[in-house]
């Protein structure tokens, strides 16, 4: 009888797998940050190898983002129709390829060919994950799991692609970046047949999960049991607009401005600094691999850090709306004021990379505001309305390095990070703007009341 009730006692403890879930969901954020990164890695060796200016690098990571932009919203409603398992797996081997692409290039158009396959594959993935953190998370920690996942883990893998290839491969044992590329490029191979094996689209489907993990991970006042046993029904981009209030839809929008902005400002730390110190400060590869990989680190402990402080906040103050509009406001606010007086030390890289490291820091906490927000408004259709929000945020992305190059090569360096300081103040005002308790979509008000 002691043997029984002791069986029972164990089958009553909720089962541990989403701590599987969340490696996956962290591993897959760290890998496609490691291949993203590496492009404003190798611009040097481009220029010299290539013959490429400032504005035609710009050129091609806009070429990126344009195909990183229009493949959001199928992926988006893929995902919410078909799952994540498929999805993201053939994502993840998508832009294994596109990066391989890069290093077979033998001129300029085998690069363009190169980002366009990257920018295609790498598409779709976050809300891929934001379903992830919905499914199988419960609602009380989403926010801070979504903190790790979206932005600290996406961060350290632009400080890994920094410090494993600028610093080790290529400053140290001397690689070619063309083997760096084939070797990141395998690795993630790997990665996407691990997830495949691994991951289930819901707790129900999970043969390692109980009904004591799943029932911690739905709370059912959550609004939503998490199971996609039956996949949602697809709904267009067109139908989520016509079932959009007036309300809702300048809501949304107001969103989508604060992320554009975010992106813009976001760009110099993504794409220009390892070049910014390569060409202005003569750095090598050894040390321009670690002083670009400062700002990202920054941003990954502010990702960390906005996840829990957004929980807390909610908590704290009672009030959703107010804790999210004080985390976005601050977190951007403060970034504005640093990246313009970090220009104090612009004639020393260490000291302005270490400025910097603070820049990202606040800037990046707001970004899990951001993940929460399309969470709080989706519903059922959160992945949709991710890659929506994506989507248009994008155009930033398009924007801003043909911005940033023809700045830098025209006028000066400087320039580049005051107009970065601009957007980051337009960014944080318009955060008095969104309000996360207004739902996209009046279905998604009704599966919230029918839960």
């Amino acid at each position: 009888m002691a043997d029984a009730s002791q069986t029972e006692a164990a089958n009553d403890r909720p089962t541990q797998f989403r701590k599987v879930v969340f490696v996956l969901a962290c591993g897959t954020s760290w890998m496609l940050y490691l291949h993203r990164y590496v492009f404003g890695l190798i611009k040097p060796k481009l220029e010299a190898e290539f013959g490429l200016g400032e504005t035609d690098l710009g050129l091609l990571d806009s070429g990126f983002s344009i195909f990183y932009a229009g493949a959001q919203v199928p992926m988006g409603l893929a995902i919410d129709s078909v799952g994540v398992r498929y999805m993201l797996t053939g994502a993840i081997f998508v832009w294994c390829v596109g990066l391989a692409m890069h290093a077979l290039a033998t001129g300029t158009w085998g690069l363009v060919g190169g980002r366009v396959v990257l920018g295609t594959g790498q598409a779709g993935v976050y809300a891929a994950l934001s379903r992830v953190t919905r499914n199988w998370f419960p609602a009380s920690s989403r926010t801070t799991v979504q903190g790790w996942v979206g932005v600290f883990f996406g961060r350290i893998g632009g400080v890994s692609a920094n410090l494993l290839v600028a610093t080790v491969m290529i400053g140290i044992y001397g690689f070619t970046w063309r083997l760096a590329v084939y070797l990141l490029s395998m690795l993630g191979l790997l990665h996407a047949l691990v997830f495949f094996l691994a991951y289930r689209n819901s707790p129900r489907e999970h043969p390692l999960v109980n009904d004591a993990e799943t029932s911690l991970i739905e709370e059912r006042s959550d609004g939503d049991n998490g199971s996609e046993e039956k996949p949602p029904a697809r709904m267009k981009i067109r139908e989520m607009f016509s079932r959009m209030t007036t309300r809702s839809t300048r809501n949304l929008l107001w969103l989508n401005g604060q992320t554009i902005l975010s992106t813009i400002a976001d760009n110099i730390f993504s794409a220009w600094i390892p070049l910014f110190l390569f060409k202005v400060h003569d750095l090598k590869f050894k040390e321009m691999g670690i002083y670009s990989a400062l700002p990202l680190l920054g941003g990954a402990c502010g990702g960390a850090c906005g996840g829990w402080l957004n929980d807390f906040m909610i908590r704290r103050l009672g009030d959703r709306r107010k804790a999210r509009v004080a985390v976005g406001l601050a977190g951007k606010g403060m970034a504005a004021v640093l990246l313009l007086t970090a220009l104090i030390w612009y004639d020393n890289p260490y000291r302005f990379c270490t400025m910097l490291f603070f820049v990202k820091f606040f800037s990046d906490w707001s970004l899990t505001t951001t993940w929460g927000v399309v969470t709080d408004i989706g519903g059922r259709s959160t992945a949709t309305v991710f890659a929506w929000n994506n989507a248009i945020a994008t155009t930033g992305a398009i924007v801003a390095p043909i911005l940033y190059g023809a700045i830098a090569e025209h006028i000066s360096w400087k320039w580049v990070f005051i107009t970065g300081a601009a957007a980051y103040t337009l960014c944080a005002l318009s955060w008095l703007k969104v309000d996360c308790t207004i739902p996209v979509t009046d279905e998604t008000e009704k599966a919230a009341t029918d839960s």
